[in-house]
């Protein structure tokens, strides 16, 4: 029987843990998308990073399990800090367009990444404190 076909998922990480120094955690996170290059954008703090992306999976259970192990699995080779994941949103892409209706018809509120798309920001890769 034929495997059925990977959605496209919207996927928002949230790590978060003791303070740490940001340049080495800017450092870090820029070896992180090095290594990740699709990563839509991140944002970060001394105490938490938000990272967002869209991944193939077969269905939401598994996009969530492959974020959850995001941060643990490149730990080690970027040095990212040994925080705990503290949030996951998965959602589709019908749900990624309904919302962007939304904040069309003035319903919601734009997102991080559209005020920065106006600020001229390139947001694949785009690494930038809160």
């Amino acid at each position: 029987m034929a495997e059925p076909p990977l959605a496209l998922w919207s996927v928002t990480l949230t790590v978060a843990g003791p303070a740490v120094d940001v340049t080495e955690l800017r450092t870090a996170l820029d070896r992180l998308v090095g290594e990740r290059p699709f990563l839509s954008s991140i944002r970060y703090s001394d105490t938490r990073v938000e990272v967002r992306y869209w991944d193939e999976a077969r269905d939401v259970d598994d996009a969530a399990a492959m974020a959850v192990r995001l941060w643990p699995e490149h730990r080690a080779s970027t040095g990212l800090p040994a925080w705990d994941v503290v949030g996951v949103e998965v959602v589709d892409r019908a749900t990624v367009e309904h919302r962007a209706a939304q904040r069309q018809r003035g319903v919601l509120r734009p997102p991080r990444r559209a005020r920065a798309a106006r600020a001229g920001l390139d947001l694949l890769g785009d690494v930038a404190p809160w």
